[in-house]
């Protein structure tokens, strides 16, 4: 796809969105816990959004890598 072409491969974007999602997580895992006072509904909030984040965050990586403004 046109796109797409960006000056990132697919598996550098990848890696990108997996550690700052695991670094995120950890953040909604804690204000989960810290808002809910229980372990076990925090660990259900940050299992679900990591997921969804994860593919969230790699298609605005792709988005942005075909976009040439500001780029020198």
């Amino acid at each position: 796809m046109a796109l797409f072409r960006g000056v990132e491969t697919h598996t550098r974007s990848v890696l990108k969105a997996v550690s700052w999602r695991t670094l995120g997580t950890l953040d909604t895992f804690a204000i989960s816990w810290f808002m809910t006072g229980k372990v076990q509904i925090a660990g259900s909030i940050a299992g679900l959004e990591i997921i969804t984040k994860i593919a969230w965050y790699y298609l605005h990586e792709r988005l942005w890598a075909a976009v040439l403004w500001g780029r020198r």
